[in-house]
C-alpha cells in the first residue's frame, strides 16, 4: 500500500470531510485537505472545518510538527497561516507533498479531501508552477478592478491563457497577470500523469435539488454556529482588514458586509446562498473538465460506498 492514495473531491456542502474522515478510520489514513481556506487559523465556521483542534506530534525523522486533529484523524493544511498571510497553489503544492510523503514513510494512507479543485488537482498531478515571485505593488493595483477587467488585461498580455482560467476567480486572475506581466505569458506547467493503479480520485456526486438542499441547510447551521463574531473576532483582534475577510468570498463577502450593516439579513443570506450554488455548479464544471482530461473520477454518493471502492482499490 506504500505508493497508494485517494483523493476525495466534489462540490461544496457534498459531504466530503465526513467521507474522508470514515475513509481514513477504515484504511489507517490520514488526510491532507486541498481547501485555500481552511488553512488559515481562526477562520473556522465559514472555512467548513470539522470541529477539532491543533496539537504537537512527531515526524519521521523526529521533527516536531503541529496537526489538526478531528474524530482522532489527522488532518494537514489545516490552521497553518494567518489570515493575513499570503498564500498560494505552489506552497500549498510544495509542503502538502513533503507531509504526503512523511505519511507514507509512516505507512499510513494519504488520504487528499479538497474543496479547492484546482489545489487537489495540483497536488495529484504534482505540478511544478513557474517561480515568480508577487509584486506587491501590482497586486494592489489589481485588486481595485473587477473581473471583467482583469480577464481584459489578462487576455491583452496571454489570450491563450486567458481562455483556461477560471474567470470567476480574481485571485488566479490577479496570479496569471503577474506571471504573465513578468515573463510575458504563463507558462505551461510541469505534471506527472495519473495512475490509477496508485491513484483513486473518488468524486461526491448528489443531485442538484439535494445539493442545493443540504448548501441552505449548512449555510443556515453556521448562522447558529457564530459565524458573525468569528468574523467580528478576526477583524477586531486579529486585525484582519474588511477587505480581506470580503476576499476570501462566498459567506464571508456578505457576511462581512452584513456585520457592517451594509445589507440586510435577508439580503445577505440570499446572495450567500445563491453564490454556494454558483461555487458548486462551478466545482461540477471543473470535476467534468479534468475528467475529460484524463483523470480516472468515479462517482459516488455515499460513504458506504467509497469505503468499497476504496477497499477493492486497495487490495489491487
Amino acid at each position: 500500500m506504500r505508493n497508494k492514495r485517494i483523493t476525495i473531491i466534489g462540490p461544496t456542502a457534498s459531504g466530503k470531510s465526513h467521507v474522508a474522515i470514515a475513509l481514513a478510520k477504515h484504511f489507517n489514513g490520514e488526510i491532507i485537505s486541498a481547501d485555500s481556506r481552511q488553512i488559515y487559523r481562526d477562520l473556522t465556521i465559514g472555512t467548513g472545518k470539522e470541529p477539532g483542534h491543533l496539537a504537537p506530534y512527531t515526524d519521521f525523522l523526529d521533527r516536531k510538527k503541529y496537526v489538526y486533529i478531528s474524530d482522532d484523524i489527522y488532518h494537514h493544511m489545516i490552521d497553518i497561516v494567518h489570515p493575513n498571510t499570503a498564500y498560494n497553489v505552489a506552497k500549498f503544492v510544495r509542503k502538502a507533498t513533503q507531509i504526503q510523503n512523511d505519511i507514507k514513510k509512516r505507512n499510513k494512507l494519504p488520504i487528499i479531501c479538497g474543496g479547492t479543485m484546482f489545489w487537489a488537482q495540483a497536488l495529484v498531478e504534482n505540478v511544478i508552477f513557474p517561480t515568480v515571485l508577487p509584486n506587491s505593488k501590482l497586486r494592489t493595483v489589481l485588486q481595485k478592478h473587477t473581473l471583467e477587467q482583469l480577464l481584459q488585461k489578462l487576455t491583452e498580455i496571454d489570450p491563450v491563457y486567458a481562455k483556461k482560467v477560471d474567470a470567476h476567480n480574481p485571485v488566479r486572475l490577479i496570479r496569471a497577470i503577474e506571471i504573465a506581466s513578468a515573463l510575458g505569458r504563463v507558462p505551461s506547467e510541469t505534471r506527472t500523469p495519473i495512475d490509477p493503479q496508485n491513484d483513486l480520485i473518488i468524486a461526491l456526486s448528489h443531485p442538484r435539488d439535494i445539493l442545493h438542499t443540504r448548501i441552505e441547510k449548512r449555510m443556515d447551521t453556521w448562522f447558529d454556529a457564530g459565524i458573525f463574531d468569528e468574523i467580528l473576532h478576526a477583524h477586531h483582534m486579529l486585525h484582519v482588514p474588511w477587505s480581506r475577510l470580503e476576499s476570501f468570498g462566498l459567506e464571508y463577502k456578505w457576511c462581512t458586509r452584513y456585520v457592517r450593516g451594509q445589507i440586510s439579513f435577508d439580503l445577505m443570506r440570499d446572495h450567500t446562498i445563491r453564490d454556494l450554488k454558483s461555487y458548486a455548479k462551478r466545482q461540477e464544471t471543473w470535476i467534468r473538465r479534468w475528467e475529460k482530461q484524463g483523470a480516472p473520477i468515479v462517482r459516488i454518493t455515499t460513504e458506504e460506498d467509497a469505503i468499497e471502492l476504496s477497499q477493492k482499490f486497495l487490495k489491487n
